[in-house]
């Protein structure tokens, strides 16, 4: 019997037997573990141990293993298995989830890896393939039981026992009528609950859908926040095409949450477990950012040099600077972070930009206006009451001008088609930084006649 057991202490044994190649030991080892701890420890060896650790799991484990693995780790393993362990494996996986996986591969390998495929399950996956990637038709499952208005409870039931077997949920059924348009969605609770004569149109629900061409992230929100098991894919005319479940949404939204992170923080998304990623692919992540971030840092030396002189005349001035461009920095990455947020969730459009700098535009001044009271007052009691005015003024203007920016930002980004998360904590920044020092320096220069 398979049991939870200590992750860091598996993990230790296993990749000492791999060390000691001791195959017939480590192949006791992983089968008397369950199928969420192998998958945990596979993600954290290399590419060559965990071909050795899968080939050693048993068929039926190998692919409930394999169905829960990152697809960036599946294309590795598809890399490192013969020919004939691909293609047991790519016949056993759920068509969406084959599409995944081949999202991860070089496209020379998917007409021989769908070749392989019988008949049934090469059309079921080529329907999906056929979506856009960043459409949900990419990401739904051909695989389903349907229903009809007319059916019976008792029909219904019958046509669910028979196609069980192909269905990847029995949780949720649309209801059609005669052109295969939705009509309406019917639980499987509502049906155990009613009796066999009961006609499943006074039973159904209405059908909330997304159409094949929508965004997968918005479909994804869409069904998690309703809270739904599933939900039903249809075309432009409201004809069936699929369903979109729960587990597949988790994965979508997790899957940009992980890409809007990493931008945030100024590197490129690396799809893959942080120990299933080489070295140089890390280096590639960050390395771009850093170089962009290093000249847009130009711009706050050049400011620093041309108010020179002014900081020559009243030294006190440099002590505030990294209190002001940190505090600058960090008002246009809330605001930033805010609504980036609020574009995901479909909250906030493009179109709402002038409410949005209004809104920004407010908050910042509120913060502004705290945050300079108080610098005001310590800057005055420590130094002067003109000093202190410099800094409470400034905070006021450079809190009101980072919020509107890093309010707006995202919203620009979506209108001209860019991933807001680009937009946002790096760019912003040092964006910031050079704005608020020319602030800095020409209210300094208007209170204390420079």
């Amino acid at each position: 019997m398979q049991e939870t057991v200590d992750q860091h202490e598996l993990e230790s044994r296993i990749v000492k037997l791999l060390a000691e190649e001791d195959l017939k030991e480590l192949g006791h080892t992983v089968q008397d573990v369950a199928p969420e701890d192998i998958v945990l420890i596979i993600e954290r060896l290399t590419a060559k141990q965990r071909a050795i650790v899968f080939r050693l799991l048993h068929k039926d484990e190998a692919l409930e293993v394999f169905e829960a693995l990152d697809p960036s780790v599946q294309s590795d393993l598809v890399r490192s298995l013969r020919d004939t362990e691909v293609a047991e494996i790519f016949e056993g996986l759920d068509p969406d989830d084959r599409v995944w996986l081949l999202d991860e591969l070089p496209a020379t390998l998917t007409p021989k890896l769908l070749h392989g495929l019988s008949e049934r399950e090469r059309r079921l996956t080529s329907v999906v393939l056929g979506y856009p990637q960043a459409s949900v038709g990419r990401r739904m499952t051909p695989e389903y039981v349907t229903t009809r208005m007319d059916y019976t409870v008792a029909d219904t039931m019958a046509r669910l026992r028979d196609r069980i077997e192909d269905a990847e949920t029995i949780y949720l059924l649309p209801v059609l009528d005669d052109a295969r348009r939705v009509a309406g969605v019917v639980s499987l609770r509502d049906l155990i609950a009613a009796e066999p004569e009961t006609i499943i149109a006074s039973i159904m629900n209405e059908a909330q859908s997304v159409q094949a061409s929508d965004d997968a992230e918005r479909a994804a929100r869409k069904l998690t926040e309703a809270g739904f098991v599933a939900i039903p894919v249809v075309d432009r005319e409201r004809r069936l095409v699929g369903l979109l479940t729960f587990d597949d949404a988790m994965r979508i939204i997790e899957h940009e949450e992980s890409e809007d992170s990493a931008r945030q923080g100024g590197v490129e998304p690396l799809r893959r477990p942080y120990f299933a990623t080489p070295i140089m692919q890390l280096v590639r992540s960050r390395v771009v950012w850093l170089l962009v971030l290093a000249v847009g840092a130009t711009l706050t030396v050049q400011v620093l040099d041309v108010f020179e002189d002014t900081l020559a005349q009243v030294t006190v001035l440099a002590l505030f600077v990294p209190l002001l461009i940190g505090t600058g920095g960090n008002t246009g990455n809330q605001a930033a972070t805010t609504v980036t947020r609020a574009l995901a969730l479909g909250d906030v459009r493009a179109r709402d930009i002038a409410r949005v700098l209004g809104r920004e535009a407010r908050v910042g001044l509120m913060l502004g206006l705290l945050l300079g009271t108080l610098g005001f007052g310590i800057a005055g009691l420590v130094y002067s009451w003109e000093i202190g005015a410099v800094i409470g003024l400034t905070l006021v203007a450079i809190c009101t001008v980072a919020a509107t920016i890093g309010g707006i930002m995202p919203l620009i980004a979506r209108w001209v088609k860019v991933d807001p998360a680009v937009f946002s904590n790096p760019f912003i920044s040092t964006f910031v930084d050079a704005s608020g020092l020319i602030i800095y320096f020409l209210i300094a220069r208007a209170i204390l006649g420079l």
